[in-house]
């Protein structure tokens, strides 16, 4: 009886074991992926709606003299301003990243993995939305890019918890972390 009990897992009666908690670890990484993406996605939406409002059409705020500024620009294409005329494929990519990002998601056990996930996913939906919102169309539309360092490319908080993320994943991935949990060594 108790080696039927050890291969199915069933605790013995009355051995002081804990039950176990109610809800899977996995679905608490979920959550912790959507947690960090809803946050991630209110925070750049609210800050565009404030740039789009208060900044757009005025003149750039000097936060650090010249070395950091705030400018609101309307960016069509990708990072640096590459890639104009390519705005609907930027579309279908971000839709993609998402699409992926909820399927790995269902395979989710690593708390680190569901943080840099949830960056990923929140930058992508923030941008994603943008690109269909927008003018000059829908999957065309100019995403709103403020942030703007001496001699670097402006971008937004999006962008921001896109490469948070992926440097996350890179740093996670050199760990051996996979996002299921398990380490392994290389």
């Amino acid at each position: 009886m108790a080696e039927a009990e050890r291969i199915i897992g069933t605790p013995d009666v009355g051995d002081g074991a804990e039950p176990e908690p109610t809800a899977p670890k996995g679905r608490r990484r979920i959550a912790a992926l959507l947690v960090v993406a809803v946050l991630a996605y209110l925070i750049d939406l609210g800050s565009k709606m404030v740039v789009v409002a208060r900044l757009e059409h005025r003149q750039p705020i000097e936060v650090v003299g010249d070395l950091l500024k705030f400018e609101a620009i309307r960016n069509p294409g990708a990072a640096f301003g590459f890639g104009e005329a390519f705005t609907i494929i930027f579309t279908c990519i971000a839709a993609t990243v998402i699409v992926v990002i909820v399927r790995l998601a269902r395979k989710l056990y690593s708390l680190p993995w569901a943080i840099a996930l949830g960056l990923l996913l929140g930058g992508a939906l923030g941008n994603l939305t943008d690109r269909i919102f927008r003018s000059p169309g829908v999957f065309r539309g100019a995403v709103v890019d403020f942030i703007a360092p001496a001699h670097f490319a402006v971008f937004n908080l999006a962008d921001s918890a896109i490469v948070c993320g992926g440097i996350l994943i890179v740093l996670l991935s050199f760990k051996g972390l996979d996002p299921d949990g398990t380490v392994h060594e290389d």
